[in-house]
């Protein structure tokens, strides 16, 4: 499954809490069962994005619990445009053939 998350620097952010998270994030690394395909910041410096491609979502917890206190998150799970508007064209199919 393919996950989009995103995160924003949290409203108590100072110069420590910057560094400290920074000095987590150059020794953490991703599990290997979690394929991070994008992996971008913003540039105003307030957050970023990821999609990831994991069939286990507690990877993608579990680093979401180690950068908390730096980071509010949110988590969406996606898939790719032409699968989305295949099961959209079904689900139109299906609501015209309901008389």
């Amino acid at each position: 499954m393919k996950y989009v998350v995103s995160w924003e620097t949290r409203e108590n952010a100072s110069e420590e809490l910057q560094a400290r998270g920074l000095q987590i994030f150059s020794k953490w690394s991703p599990d290997e069962n979690a394929d991070f395909q994008q992996f971008v910041t913003r540039v105003d410096g307030r957050g970023g994005f990821a999609v990831v491609e994991t069939d286990d979502v507690t990877l993608i917890a579990r680093d979401m619990a180690l950068f908390a206190p730096f980071f509010a998150f949110s988590v969406h799970p996606v898939l790719e445009v032409m699968e989305g508007a295949g099961i959209a064209a079904d689900a139109v199919a299906t609501r015209e053939s309901i008389t």
